[in-house]
């Protein structure tokens, strides 16, 4: 018995962004679930990523093969005085303290990169 490949899905550009409704209605329409119970998998997975970026949880969340959320901490500024300033050469200025801040990365993963060429 010969083993059969799966055939790859033909998938077609989409030439206009997509609202979440417009999202939820083309997955129902591709799978066999309702629109009620994509709506929950995808509120599922916003609480899933919360919950992995939150201030004292991992602080990284992966969606295998399409994308890494990273919550990436950045350390507080001090305040600077008499830097040359660099769109009038010769003057100085002072520059004021930043507190710290979390900021979140998103890196594509190589499936998502594929998905552009």
């Amino acid at each position: 018995m010969a083993a059969t490949k799966p055939t790859a899905k033909k998938t077609t550009a989409i030439t206009e962004k997509y609202t979440k409704t417009a999202i939820v209605a083309e997955i129902a329409a591709n799978t066999e679930l309702t629109k009620r119970q994509v709506d929950a998998v995808l509120s599922e997975l916003n609480d899933i990523i919360e919950r992995h970026i939150k201030k004292r949880g991992v602080g990284e969340f992966t969606l295998p093969g399409l994308l890494k959320i990273k919550a990436v901490k950045k350390p507080a500024q001090p305040a600077r005085k008499n830097v040359p300033n660099p769109f009038k050469p010769g003057e100085f200025m002072d520059i004021a303290k930043k507190p710290a801040s979390t900021r979140v990365k998103i890196l594509p993963l190589k499936k998502l990169k594929e998905f552009a060429q």
